[in-house]
């Protein structure tokens, strides 16, 4: 099993949202998030005083799915959430050695 983590824009999580349940994915967590990678966020003018905002408004997906959907996930995922601008996102890929579902004890990929 794979834990995929991806950090997106928050206008493009509903169509991110939609591709994955397109290809039947379905279980993910979604948490809001605040950040900045190379764009180094950005000046904005606020009455008369300009600021510098270096933490921007991202979207962070958390999905765990079977080792044999890990890439058909991830090019479904970086398909609807690239713009080609900077500031897009990342994916990340982790091994995940367990899960377990609390209500029956359903172990491995049955429990996803």
């Amino acid at each position: 099993m794979k834990k995929i983590e991806a950090i997106i824009q928050p206008h493009k999580l509903e169509e991110v949202k939609e591709a994955l349940k397109g290809i039947g994915v379905d279980g993910m967590t979604i948490l809001e998030a605040r950040g900045h990678g190379r764009q180094k966020g950005h000046k904005e003018v606020y009455r008369g005083m300009e600021y510098q905002v270096d933490l921007l408004p991202k979207v962070k997906l958390e999905l765990v799915v079977p080792d044999d959907r890990c890439e058909e996930v991830i090019s479904t995922l970086v398909r609807a959430a690239r713009s080609g601008k900077i500031g897009d996102g990342k994916v990340f890929v982790y091994d995940v050695a367990e899960a377990v579902r609390i209500r029956n004890d359903d172990r491995g990929d049955a429990a996803l």
